[in-house]
């Protein structure tokens, strides 16, 4: 029987890595929220909290579409970042 082996792109490893430390923290956040068991400091954490969840998807993104780049044109790349910052911006937004 052959030995399989999977072959996993540098850029997927990468995102894949960024998306569970990113799980890691959002548990680790709900961890500390039950044990402070406090109101005014698990909103302290979920406003840092709020700063992560951009980064990753911005790295995440970055990471992907550098993977892509002879599979994706110029304008979808550039529409990609728009629809992202779009997003960010509508989070920051009252």
């Amino acid at each position: 029987m052959r030995d399989v082996v999977i072959v996993i792109e540098r850029a997927l490893l990468l995102i894949i890595m960024l998306r569970v430390l990113s799980g890691s923290i959002e548990i680790s956040a709900a961890a500390l929220m039950y044990k402070f068991n406090d109101l005014e400091k698990a909103f302290y954490i979920n406003s840092m909290l709020a700063l992560v969840g951009p980064v990753i998807l911005v790295v995440t993104t970055g990471l992907a579409l550098s993977g892509l780049t002879e599979k994706i044109s110029l304008t979808r790349i550039i529409c990609l970042f728009a629809g992202i910052v779009l997003i960010i911006f509508s989070l920051k937004s009252k």
